[in-house]
């Protein structure tokens, strides 16, 4: 009789052990990209105003790549099997955006408008590089101390008072600010903050913390009605209250944008976690009737309606319908291919255009094409959103990363549908392209967060512990 020992059991491993590869050097790669387009977007630019390189071209690229490499190193070390390409993404997108606000510094239509407006003009496109720096800095910190997304879970009625303080804060007297009719920004220390950039990601935690626990009673159907499951009259409230908060934060701070954001948040996230296509349908009608409502009597919002309805019809006496109406005369101008960056005349539209309409300045300097390209890059943040929803390993982060990249989606449609007339203007800003400290900041947070989850959804499973008895195992052979 012969005996062999059996294999260690130090050299077997799960399939999780053995692990996908981190795709850091991808991202790397990316990010290479990340930094040139913009950096060739600016000397475009520049050529085309002035008809020579910018003196700043080393200046930017320089100062882009260096965010980009402290954010790719961060992630290399802290969130090593992260998603390769939401870094690379944002970074592009953000560095696009600062083209295009340099680009319209230049103008000097509004640079004459500020002058007349506030006796000086200072250019944005400095200040939005700052806020990009401290977006970035919130997003390093997001990784270094968020060291699993999990703990957030623990703090699911927490956030949903400190969204309720954000969104309210508006509302306080001396300390709100009324800008174009809108109350949604407040002002400390000489600087506009826009709170409610910040309450969609802290009420993201509080829903997703909610459902979890609640999605299998809120499931529940009572009866079915014309092929829809209705749910019980007692698990109608959750979704009244939102819909009557979403409502509250329309008439008392006329901001559309975050009602529609806060409302349909709320809604993704309860069909994704009840699978019952009847809550989008209630939710769908709850939204239109509270919009036809608060419509009816808040003049902000009517003034919006109309100039959605006949942007041409009110061109000469509301200022909505000219900055709508230059809007798509911008996007028709631009054609297919656009007429070259820093070759439209996009300024027309005013102080909005390097922030709620910067858009309509890539629809006509880029054109179709580029509008579309645009689009495809948000897209492909919602679909790394998704998928690392459905790469998590918990409730609680699917339904996390679910509610970001709905988030990030709602506020991408109603912003580009308001420009475009699609639907009535909202106010929002553009993520990452337009000018405004709080939404870069806010953003780069949440791209952060997702990374975080992506990361802990993609890290291999850990190699089983050694057992020292089965050293000692040995197999018999006759």
């Amino acid at each position: 009789m012969s005996s062999t020992p059996n294999p260690s059991p130090q050299h077997t491993s799960t399939i999780g052990a053995i692990g996908a590869p981190s795709r850091r050097n991808t991202e790397l790669g990316l990010l290479v990209f990340a930094v040139v387009i913009p950096v060739f977007a600016y000397a475009n630019v520049g050529l085309a105003i002035d008809g020579s390189v910018p003196s700043g071209l080393l200046a930017y690229g320089l100062g882009l790549g260096l965010l980009a490499g402290v954010g790719h190193l961060v992630v290399r070390k802290f969130a090593a099997y992260a998603d390769p390409l939401l870094l690379p993404i944002a970074t592009l997108l953000n560095g696009l955006g600062l083209v295009v606000i340099w680009r319209l510094d230049q103008s000097e239509r509004l640079q004459l408008l500020a002058k007349r407006a506030y006796g000086a003009f200072s250019p944005s496109a400095p200040n939005q590089l700052l806020y990009s720096a401290i977006g970035l800095g919130l997003f390093v910190a997001v990784l270094v101390f968020l060291k699993d997304h999990r703990i957030l879970q623990r703090y699911t009625y927490i956030s949903m008072v400190a969204a309720l303080i954000l969104l309210l804060l508006p509302l306080v007297p001396g300390l709100g600010a009324d800008v174009f009719g809108a109350k949604i920004w407040i002002r400390v220390a000489g600087f506009s903050i826009q709170p409610g950039e910040f309450a969609k990601i802290v009420i993201a935690i509080f829903f997703s913390g909610y459902l979890m626990v609640k999605r299998d009673a809120l499931a529940l159907a009572s009866r079915r009605f014309m092929g829809l499951y209705l749910p019980r009259g007692r698990d109608l409230g959750p979704i009244i209250t939102i819909w009557a908060v979403s409502l509250l934060v329309l008439i008392f701070e006329n901001d559309l944008g975050t009602s529609l954001l806060f409302f349909g948040l709320f809604v993704i996230m309860l069909y994704v976690s009840t699978e019952r296509t009847s809550w989008i349908v209630i939710g769908l009608l709850m939204s239109a009737a509270g919009a036809v409502g608060v419509a009816s009597f808040a003049s902000h919002v009517q003034a919006r309606v109309d100039a959605w309805l006949d942007p041409f019809g009110c061109y000469q006496t509301s200022g909505a319908c000219e900055q709508i109406g230059q809007s798509i005369m911008s996007f028709g101008s631009g054609g297919v291919i656009g007429t070259g960056l820093g070759q439209g005349h996009s300024d027309l539209i005013g102080f909005a255009a390097n922030s709620d309409f910067i858009f309509a300045t890539f629809g006509e300097e880029l054109g179709l094409a580029g509008v579309m390209a645009m689009l495809l890059l948000y897209g492909l943040i919602v679909e790394r959103g998704i998928r690392t929803a459905l790469a998590a390993r918990d409730p609680f982060g699917k339904l996390f990363a679910v509610g970001l990249s709905g988030a990030f989606a709602l506020q991408v449609f109603v912003v580009a549908g308001g420009v475009m007339g699609l639907i009535p203007l909202t106010g929002m800003t553009m993520p990452f392209l337009a000018y405004g400290g709080s939404s870069v900041i806010a953003n780069w947070a949440l791209i952060g967060i997702l990374i975080r989850i992506s990361d802990t959804a993609r890290r291999p499973a850990p190699a089983p512990a050694t057992n020292p008895d089965a050293e000692m195992t040995q197999v018999v052979r006759p």
